[in-house]
């Protein structure tokens, strides 16, 4: 599987031919979204940041809630969660996706904006590769993410939603999440590739770059 990350919450997953995208945002944020091919297009919750519908080729998919899908033999659940602490009082809904990509499980965590219950957590133990938010305001911070990631125990954690030059959102830098999980800072790379059976025994954290065209 080849990982590559847009900026903000959108990612590009793809595999075996099969393009997942993830939460595509508004062409005003400052990153370059992607206009490709896609079969899947995710979105966490209607906000401009991670709804944009448009610009993509080859008919995509787009799911947009809980359930069960399924896309040339990749597995997709849609997990109902919360933007908040307080059962989406303050921000409503956020849909949790995982993909299962023959085996290997790819989980994006969207705009969480509080710590799984265990039984949420049960339902993304399965998680090889954790996609999480780690920038605070609106999503978990650094705190929190380091704590959905023990609770999940995932083999990879990718982290999101954090300040870059191009974030416009008054989020936290990387460098508050690296504390809080007693890292030094990671250098980051343009994409990652990783397959079930190169997956390392313990947790291990890697860092991307937002895409440059």
């Amino acid at each position: 599987m080849d990982i590559v990350w847009y900026g903000r919450a959108c990612f590009r997953l793809s595999d075996r031919g099969v393009v997942i995208i993830t939460d595509p945002p508004s062409d005003d944020l400052g990153y370059e979204r992607p206009r490709i091919r896609a079969d899947v297009v995710t979105i966490s919750h209607e906000h401009p940041g991670h709804n944009n519908r448009v610009g993509f080729r080859g008919g995509p998919h787009f799911f947009d809630g809980p359930g069960e899908y399924e896309v040339k033999e990749v597995f997709i659940t849609g997990i109902e969660m919360y933007h908040d602490a307080r059962n989406g009082a303050n921000r409503g809904r956020n849909t949790v996706f995982l993909f299962d990509f023959d085996g290997l499980t790819v989980c994006h965590l969207g705009d969480l904006g509080h710590v799984p219950t265990q039984q949420q957590v049960e339902e993304l133990n399965e998680a090889d590769v954790l996609l999480v938010p780690v920038g605070g305001l609106h999503t978990i911070d650094a705190s929190k993410a380091t704590e959905v990631i023990s609770l999940i125990e995932p083999r990879i954690v990718i982290p999101m939603h954090y300040k870059t030059p191009l974030e416009k959102a008054k989020l936290d830098p990387l460098d508050k999440f690296f504390k809080e999980m007693g890292l030094a800072p990671i250098p980051a790379q343009p994409e990652f590739k990783i397959t079930k059976s190169s997956l390392p025994e313990e947790t291990e954290v890697v860092v991307l770059d937002y895409y440059r065209p």
